[in-house]
């Protein structure tokens, strides 16, 4: 497995400003004089609380959440089950509605947004990746791609050309016209990545998305993620497993409706997915002489 298809624009990981350390570590007298302006975040929740009722129970699932997420940044959502990272997510998504609490997404306050913006919100400005790959079974790759555009305006033209774009982005430009079952799973993920990119979000939100794959697939799809965010996408990704939120810029830590941590991960810490999956995998005249 390689990433150079969708590393071209990309020679290192600390080349991308905008995916540095988060932002409230500028510089303060940077930001009084104007020399290096913050920039708008992407997600910005203020107080955010959400409440469910289970018959006569009520469930305090968020308790006052304050957040905010960079262009660039990689963050790695983490805590046990219950915690609130799954609800934090739906939020997000625009797939709920937040019982009290701001959220402002690239600026616009979504929280009081009517269903049928909240709608189009969800297609236009957030990529979702899951667990299950939630791919067509009877569709080809491209096909699945091309389905977050039928709504979005786009001539069929159009479509079938941004449709194959993002397939080469993830490294599948040649298994354009495979159906599901003739995919791997790691195949199949990175055809649901690009499904998530292809109306070229300015958020990709990725729940458990190694959940259903062994660890050598986990660390192709981690590879994957790294390098598009190497790119510039800003990228969410829930997971309850160290290991894959090591490969993150950032890591924060629910625990009982709250944050109990927020932190970046030191540069020299930072795990390359890309490097740890080639150590799995022998070099082929290794493969040839163990085969001879």
């Amino acid at each position: 497995m390689t990433t150079n298809n969708y590393q071209a624009s990309s020679q290192s990981e600390e080349s991308n400003s905008a995916a540095g350390e988060h932002t409230k570590n500028i510089d303060a007298g940077q930001r009084e004089t104007g020399a290096r302006p913050a920039p708008e975040p992407v997600i910005a929740i203020r107080d955010l609380k959400k409440t469910y009722l289970l018959g006569e129970t009520r469930v305090r699932a968020l308790r006052g959440v304050t957040l905010e997420v960079y262009p660039g940044e990689f963050v790695a959502v983490m805590g046990p089950s219950g915690s609130g990272k799954s609800t934090l997510m739906n939020l997000i998504g625009c797939l709920d509605r937040p019982t009290s609490g701001e959220y402002w997404l690239t600026g616009k306050a979504v929280s009081a947004m009517s269903a049928d913006k909240l709608a189009d919100i969800r297609n236009r400005r957030i990529g979702f990746v899951f667990q299950g790959f939630n791919l067509l079974p009877r569709a080809t790759a491209l096909k699945n791609v091309v389905l977050p555009l039928l709504y979005a305006g786009y001539s069929r033209e159009e479509q079938i050309h941004r449709a194959r774009k993002t397939l080469e982005l993830v490294g599948l430009g040649a298994r354009t016209h495979h159906m599901p079952a003739q995919l791997s799973g790691g195949q199949q993920q990175r055809v649901a990545i690009a499904r998530a990119l292809v109306n070229d979000p300015s958020l990709l939100l990725a729940d458990e998305p190694t959940g259903n794959l062994d660890s050598r697939t986990s660390l192709e799809i981690m590879a994957v993620l790294q390098a598009l965010n190497q790119r510039g996408l800003t990228i969410v990704l829930v997971t309850h497993d160290a290991n894959i939120a090591a490969y993150a810029r950032r890591q924060v830590v629910f625990r009982d409706g709250r944050i109990v941590q927020d932190e970046p991960i030191p540069s020299a810490a930072r795990r390359l997915a890309q490097a740890d999956f080639d150590t799995l995998t022998p070099p082929r005249d290794t493969l040839e002489r163990s085969s001879s």
